[in-house]
């Protein structure tokens, strides 16, 4: 029982997480040469799906009034305003070098933002799961997601690093990087139905 659920659990994660590598592979872009980045966005990816978790499981227990699943779809506000606010640092274009660095830094907070935006989805997706199992097997579940989480951020950091893809990141990561997040929250908001879009 444990075994099949750790491999449902796998195929489960690659289906609802397998567009994060391009986000975070934009996050290794945008940080490229910072101290430290790698760090950051594993934390702040894990912050993010903790919270993605954290909501499955309370909803899954009964505690749906805590989230209430018509306020998931207002989530994508978080990468749209961080994608308009990336659009606008490159058009103003600083040519100041330390203020582009400052600009450029990946914070934990803005992945674990990212990242719990996004996660809409996988709450309605892992919730229903949830409730069809035992409880022995949400935690294998769980423990099994948590560990993938790891796996994805290294999976981005490899695709980002790859020198023809590097390149293409580091040349248009400025413009590719406000457009997927500005994309990604009007289609979290649109897909949610929020404001009766």
């Amino acid at each position: 029982m444990i075994l099949t659920s750790v491999l449902q659990a796998m195929g489960l994660f690659a289906a609802t997480n397998i567009d994060d590598i391009i986000v975070l592979s934009l996050f290794f872009a945008r940080g490229a040469g910072q101290r430290g980045t790698t760090a950051r966005i594993l934390a702040g990816q894990y912050l993010g799906f903790a919270g993605i978790l954290g909501a499955a499981v309370l909803v899954t227990i009964g505690a749906g009034t805590f989230l209430p699943s018509a306020a998931i779809p207002y989530f994508g506000l978080i990468p749209l305003g961080l994608g308009l606010w990336a659009a606008w640092q490159a058009w103003r274009g600083d040519d100041d070098d330390e203020a582009k660095v400052a600009d450029k830094k990946v914070g934990v907070w803005t992945v674990a933002g990212v990242t719990l935006a996004n996660g809409g989805d996988n709450i309605g997706v892992y919730t229903p799961v949830f409730l069809s199992v035992e409880p022995l097997a949400v935690v294998a579940y769980c423990i099994v997601f948590l560990a993938l989480v790891a796996v994805l951020v290294a999976l981005a950091k490899f695709v980002a690093t790859r020198p023809p893809i590097a390149e293409v990141l580091e040349r248009w990561e400025h413009i590719l990087f406000p457009i997927v997040l500005i994309g990604l929250g009007i289609a979290i908001l649109v897909s949610g139905g929020a404001f009766g879009l």
